[in-house]
């Protein structure tokens, strides 16, 4: 599934070791089925990824 997702970085997160999370947002037919991925820049398409419905990071992003 990385394959087919476009990951995005801060702009902060820089080469010598400054790490951030990458997002990757994969849209369905509704907004209800679409969703959110994070993974670990340090480890790229090897890292674990942690997914959450649209809605809920939404939510999150409100919060902070």
């Amino acid at each position: 599934m990385s394959a087919e997702l476009t990951w995005f970085k801060s702009s902060h997160s820089d080469s010598s070791g400054g790490a951030c999370l990458e997002v990757a947002h994969s849209p369905h037919h509704t907004d209800a089925e679409a969703t959110v991925h994070l993974r670990d820049s340090k480890l790229g398409v090897r890292s674990p990824r942690f997914s959450v419905a649209a809605s809920a990071w939404n939510a999150f992003l409100k919060r902070l």
